[in-house]
């Protein structure tokens, strides 16, 4: 028995009906999550450690930016949801889109941590890590958004999300 070949418009059908699913869900935004838990915006908390950092840098201070809270709430219930730290939670998941869709104002980074009990311990994680230090120490941003979200289904952990932003 021989192997049958398609002929090369069937095989370009299957190859595009196997990948559009893929670029449907790609394309979709991803969809705000709403908090359950127990959350909290610790922006005010984080402040004064991020800004004596750039102080002793010679940079300027940050201020607190609601949009950056927001998203940094945002990001910190979708891992808690989850169970999980990563930046990227989903098919179609995207920073850029979050960030649009909660108005922060572009260029933003997003640190992220868990487990840590208290605001100070998330900054120091933080501090401790050349990536996450380079985005506090970043000199175009202005704003800053903090939050802590635990939630019952991930064992109430302490997940953490920081989001810097130039609005």
């Amino acid at each position: 028995m021989g192997v049958q070949t398609l002929p090369p418009s069937r095989r370009a059908f299957l190859r595009s009906a196997a990948v559009l699913p893929f670029g449907l869900l790609a394309g979709c935004g991803t969809p705000k999550i709403k908090p359950s838990g127990d959350g909290s915006d610790q922006t005010e908390a984080t402040l004064g450690y991020v800004n004596a950092l750039r102080k002793d840098r010679g940079l300027d201070p940050l201020t607190r930016d609601p949009a950056a809270a927001q998203a940094a709430l945002s990001q910190a219930a979708r891992m808690a949801k989850a169970g999980k730290m990563s930046h990227l939670i989903g098919l179609g998941d995207s920073f850029l889109s979050r960030m649009k869709g909660d108005g922060v104002a572009l260029p933003a980074a997003e640190n992220i941590a868990m487990g840590q009990e208290t605001a100070e311990r998330a900054y120091l994680a933080w501090y401790n890590s050349p990536k996450h230090l380079e985005n506090m120490l970043g000199s175009n941003y202005t704003g800053l958004g903090v939050a802590v979200m635990r939630n019952p289904a991930s064992g109430n952990q302490p997940f953490w999300a920081m989001v810097l932003s130039t609005g």
